[in-house]
């Protein structure tokens, strides 16, 4: 028995003297131990786990070199060469992981919805349950700071830009027509429903090197990828009728939906200021289809567009009243696919053409003129690691532009331009920790019907300053070949210019979000011109320039109160131009200095309604009085739209809307038509450019039929 232990210490002492110890300490970024981190050495059993002081020690028969693994949840692993032999206290630094979902987002001079995206401040449904918007993209998002109240043309005006320096896409592809045809001085609305859409960034500046041709905003509206079922929906309402239709296979699905309309009937009921002949009447529809692959996602987009209308416009002009009649055919088309393949590289690509064509009488004139535009685009992303991302592509745009005008006994005239635009743009995305995070991108476009290129440099940062808030900053070049209304007379430009420079606070938390902005927007190289409008003999230089500066605040909350949500938004600025004909430096009549608006809804339950409330103000908009020395001196009073809406569920399936914008029926005026020569006394005589109607009244009748039975159209309203 003796021998036998004799023989197991010997053996034991030979075993211990063969191994060596390894010990040492596991630290983050800042010097604190980490706690429970697993070390080994790579290959073996041999290994530990860090004690509360973050010291490990540990002992191995392996001899050399080899290499010593350190891991735990939320740090990224570390694997560290060694010598066993040398026997020393090693000392293991180790950085956490970037998890998304509580990293810093960039996120200044942008408003996300839908996409469940963490920088979202509106839900997709908002944009279309905003009383006073009627169903408009574009009328939802005038209530969000940046963007101007412009009721007489119905056009999205962002800070400071006019209408043209805003571009839409629909899944990455550009909408050449985003408009409707309308008179002058009447509102508008955008083309596309809202109910294809589950996703939309409102960029108010500062916008990714992946876009460009835009001064001051881009626009992008994502379409569905997969809807949740089979459903019909029919739409009866005060001004028209509407269907759509969703049908969902395994791997695909189509969705339609049309939308006729005609104010004949509403005109009876509700009288307005317009004089019409024969009153606006339209149809048009979408339709999208989506087809699943094993790594991407093919979606075809289509819209159709017919408008027809007939009107006698007053012009303090003339005696009596200008006949304006028109005609507008508008398609568009859209395809797009996003895939994966390789070693994480993502593809998009897609193509989109539109096609417009616009027919006017203007008394015994006659305008036609027809637009064919185009995008070609490539787009390839790549993740190099979780802390850099990279994207690079090339767009290719095309627009042919044809106009016909012929005055009455007289001779036409013809204007006409062809415009080819090449981009490449490449952009990083650096996540340096939870943090710290950059973006920075480069953007190259060459025009040639300018023939003139640019280089345009944009980047991006953002700092996580606690758990629940973060601060932004952007800068970036952006170039605009001049709009339509000078190319078709003249060629010789240079691109108009605006630098953005951007810094953005956001702080978020139990669904309250706060988020201030102060901007800075200087122009360049904007078209001047010396006749009354442009015309085709007008003289043209780029000698304009300009700048815009302001505050955007931004709050939301949909916790303080039960069943209540509800934004305010608040937007300053100080902006002033030299272009087009102007005399001198000058506040363009389209802006006014401050912006309010109040968007509340409150569900009552025991009722199965919702009612949705919206306030606009904004300070009165500067105009130019001939009867003064001063250009530009006049100001307008200041404008207040208050509007309600109502759904009622009578069922789960049928919904009862109901809505009226500007209840308090205020007047409000926009500017002043001046006669072209004084009258007798010496006095520019003029008229006021208001509202067509002091309120508008909606009513629809809503009835879904779908495959559970339960959904139903109340997100859409």
């Amino acid at each position: 028995m003796k021998t036998i232990l004799k023989i197991i210490v010997l053996f034991s002492a030979l075993h211990s003297f063969g191994q060596t110890k390894i010990s040492g300490k596991v630290i983050d970024t800042k010097g604190k131990p980490l706690f429970g981190v697993n070390v080994f050495i790579e290959g073996t059993y041999d290994g530990v786990t860090s004690n509360e002081s973050g010291d490990f020690t540990f002992e191995t028969t392996e001899k050399g070199a080899k290499i010593l693994t350190a891991s735990a949840l939320n740090y990224q692993e570390i694997k560290m060469p060694i010598t066993i032999e040398e026997n020393l206290p090693i000392v293991i630094k180790m950085r956490a992981e970037i998890n998304v979902l509580d990293a810093v987002v960039i996120s200044a001079g942008s408003f996300k919805a839908g996409d469940n995206s963490k920088s979202a401040s509106l839900k997709a449904l908002d944009i279309v349950t905003t009383a006073g918007s009627v169903g408009d993209i574009v009328g939802a998002l005038k209530t969000l700071p940046g963007a101007q109240v412009a009721g007489e043309s119905g056009r999205l005006l962002v800070r400071g830009g006019e209408s043209d320096e805003t571009q839409t896409y629909i899944d990455g592809i550009r909408v050449a027509q985003p408009y409707g045809a309308t008179a002058n001085n009447l509102p508008t609305r955008g083309r596309f429903s809202p109910f294809l859409f589950n996703g939309m960034t409102f960029s108010t500046g500062g916008y990714s090197a992946e876009f460009g041709d835009a001064l001051s905003s881009v626009l992008l509206m994502n379409s569905i990828s997969e809807p949740d079922q089979d459903k019909t929906d029919y739409s009866f309402m005060s001004v028209g009728l509407g269907v759509g239709r969703t049908k969902k296979w395994e791997k695909s699905s189509l969705s339609f939906n049309t939308t006729y309309i005609n104010l004949q009937p509403y005109q009876w009921l509700v009288p307005q200021k317009v004089d019409w002949n024969k009153a606006y009447q339209g149809i048009s529809g979408e339709t999208v289809y989506r087809r699943k692959f094993t790594n991407g996602l093919l979606k075809i987009y289509g819209a159709f567009d017919y408008s027809i209308f007939d009107l006698n416009q007053e012009d303090i002009n003339v005696v009596d009243k200008v006949r304006i009649s028109n005609k507008n055919n508008n398609f568009y088309f859209n395809s797009s696919y996003k895939g994966k393949f390789g070693s994480g590289w993502t593809l998009q690509t897609g193509l989109s053409l539109g096609l417009n064509y616009v027919t006017m009488g203007i008394d015994k004139d006659a305008l036609k003129n027809d637009e064919v535009a185009s995008h070609l685009k490539l787009k390839l992303d790549k993740k190099i690691s979780n802390k850099i991302k990279m994207s690079f592509g090339s767009d290719y745009f095309r627009t042919n532009f044809d106009e016909n005008y012929t005055p009455y006994l007289d001779k036409s005239v013809a204007s006409e331009y062809q415009s080819n635009i090449v981009t490449f743009f490449a952009e990083s995305d650096f996540l340096f920790s939870q943090k710290f995070a950059t973006k920075v991108g480069v953007r190259t476009m060459y025009n040639d019907l300018l023939q003139k290129s640019v280089i345009e440099p944009r980047v991006s940062l953002a700092f996580k300053s606690s758990q629940n808030g973060q601060f932004s900053l952007a800068y970036g070049d952006f170039h605009q070949a001049p709009k339509q209304e000078y190319l078709k007379y003249f060629k010789a430009f240079d691109f108009e210019k605006a630098q953005h420079y951007i810094l953005n606070y956001t702080y978020s938390i139990h669904k309250r979000t706060l988020r201030t902005e102060l901007y800075y927007k200087d122009y360049d190289n904007l078209v001047k011109f010396d006749s009354a409008f442009p015309v085709f003999n007008s003289n043209y230089n780029n000698n304009g320039f300009g700048y815009a500066k302001g505050l955007d605040v931004f709050w939301r909350d949909n916790k303080t109160i039960k069943n209540v949500d509800y934004w305010l938004s608040y937007s300053y600025i100080d902006s002033k131009r030299d272009y087009r004909n102007y005399s001198a430096e000058a506040t363009p009549s389209f802006i006014a200095k401050h912006t309010i608006s109040l968007v509340g809804k409150y569900w009552i339950n025991d009722l199965k309604s919702q009612v949705s409330l919206t306030n606009t103000f904004a300070s009165g908009r500067p105009y130019n009085n001939p009867n003064e020395i001063q250009f530009m001196n006049g100001k307008t009073k200041n404008y207040n739209d208050l509007s309600v809406a109502w759904s009622y569920l009578v069922s789960q399936q049928k919904i009862l809307f109901f809505s009226v914008s500007n209840v308090l029926g205020r007047n409000n005026v926009f500017g002043y038509q001046y006669a072209n020569s004084p009258d007798l006394a010496g006095q520019y005589q003029r008229q006021a450019i208001a509202q067509p109607a002091k309120r508008f009244f909606f009513v629809g009748f809503f009835w879904t039929i779908s495959s559970d039975k339960k959904a139903n159209q109340l997100d859409n309203l």
